[in-house]
């Protein structure tokens, strides 16, 4: 995903308990690591949050129990960069979603059991 500044990057995930698992400074290349969870980000000194087509979903076992602990956390909930909260959604999952700094979206999440 696009990064503007690393060390903003960098701070933001660090709230979230990502480490910086690989820091390519040379390359624009920037690996943040959470349990089995990698993203990696490339430098791009142009994006502009606001227009952000980045993201991705990633499967947890249980996205309540994950922002109960975020929430904690007094991050922001709207704007960007924000946190929202955990919610059943129609199609199954549960999940909340963080949008960074730079506009890159991740949906966080778990399958709901059948009803």
């Amino acid at each position: 995903m696009p990064s503007q500044d690393f060390s903003k990057t960098i701070e933001f995930y660090s709230k979230l308990g990502f480490k910086t698992g690989a820091l390519y400074e040379n390359e624009g290349y920037l690996i943040l690591q959470r349990d089995h969870v990698e993203v990696h980000f490339f430098r791009a000194k142009d994006v502009d949050p606001s227009r952000s087509d980045h993201g991705a979903f990633v499967r947890i076992d249980d996205a309540n129990d994950l922002w109960n602990h975020y929430k904690t956390l007094n991050l922001p909930l709207k704007g960007i960069p924000r946190v929202t909260p955990a919610e059943d959604k129609p199609w199954g999952i549960c999940e909340f979603a963080i949008v960074d700094p730079d506009g890159n979206l991740l949906r966080v999440g778990h399958i709901l059991p059948s009803s």
